[in-house]
């Protein structure tokens, strides 16, 4: 049994997508760190309706029935909707082979729980943001109370340098950029681990084969995945699949892994060729104060080492 006393208070927001439920399994796979307190899913990698079904078909597969999944926002604030089935399949997660999820999703709104658990809390409570931050921002626009309560925020989106759905910008924040302004206008504690670090983290063919070697169904899931996700990247880019949101929860759990500083970050959201842009102030020449610490190193070994470790520990059976 976990002991939840001591362990992190946490919200996971995300939009399943391989890498997201990856990150989920990382995340229920350690309880004696973090207590996991419920899964928010988002419109993002594909719609609203497969994100939910996909973080509950996660929740299966990793044995924490448990944890309740609420359903969000079916789109961003302005834009419009743009998903990624061309990455992740039309599943989202396809490669997994999961059945369909034991039970239903919750009634109440992602974004009413999120407000309510929040205003309620007796302790601070983390936030690890897997997809566009439509659920968070429209939180905190209700209910700007909330921010409070939010003892930090760590988000897999941006970059340093190059996007990845445009030269400018990462899906994550240019899949909803008003809403990434007005989170990192919120003046809440905020890690950044964008591209640069993400990146870094690739399933080699040996890191990929070792995951399947550890052999129970939620390896054995994850290595489906990575087939069918890493597939798209040697196509598009020669190289093995970067595992994007695992690195938040990673975080979480082994900070030491990274490395990183503080600098001011702004959302580009009126430029129609560079909107979603993460435009980071690395030499602090904006005079404006820092409001993330922005991550732009990754102990690669490490961080697949703790996903390999954690993995083994999901149930033989489901």
């Amino acid at each position: 049994m976990s002991n939840t006393a001591k362990a992190l208070p946490l919200i996971i927001d995300c939009d399943p997508g391989q890498d997201d439920a990856i990150a989920l399994m990382l995340a229920m796979a350690s309880p004696e760190e973090l207590n996991l307190l419920g899964i928010c899913a988002v419109a993002g990698n594909v719609p609203l309706v497969l994100t939910e079904a996909n973080a509950r078909r996660i929740r299966d597969v990793s044995g924490r029935p448990e944890v309740a999944v609420f359903a969000g926002c079916p789109r961003p604030m302005v834009k419009i909707l743009e998903t990624a089935e061309y990455v992740h399949g039309k599943s989202g997660i396809d490669g997994a082979g999961l059945p369909d999820p034991s039970r239903p999703v919750e009634a109440a709104h992602a974004v009413d729980w999120l407000v309510d658990t929040l205003r309620h809390a007796d302790a601070p409570i983390t936030l690890a943001t897997l997809g566009p931050l439509t659920n968070i921002a429209m939180a905190i626009v209700m209910a700007p109370d909330i921010v409070e309560n939010i003892g930090q925020l760590v988000l897999m989106g941006g970059a340093l340098s190059l996007g990845n759905i445009t030269p400018a910008a990462e899906f994550n924040i240019y899949s909803d950029p008003h809403a990434a302004h007005i989170v990192f206008e919120a003046g809440l504690k905020l890690t950044m681990i964008g591209l640069d670090v993400t990146h870094q983290a690739r399933a080699t063919p040996e890191r990929l084969e070792a995951i399947r070697a550890i052999g129970n169904p939620a390896a054995t899931c994850v290595a489906g995945m990575l087939d069918f996700y890493g597939a798209q990247y040697i196509e598009t880019f020669g190289e093995g699949a970067p595992l994007h949101d695992p690195c938040v929860i990673a975080y979480l759990l082994r900070p030491d892994l990274f490395t990183g500083q503080d600098m001011r970050v702004d959302i580009e959201i009126s430029s129609p060729l560079t909107i979603g842009q993460t435009v980071c102030d690395v030499h602090a020449r904006s005079g404006q104060a820092a409001n993330a610490n922005v991550l732009e190193k990754i102990d690669a070994d490490g961080f697949f080492a703790l996903l390999g470790e954690r993995l083994a520990l999901l149930p033989d059976t489901v």
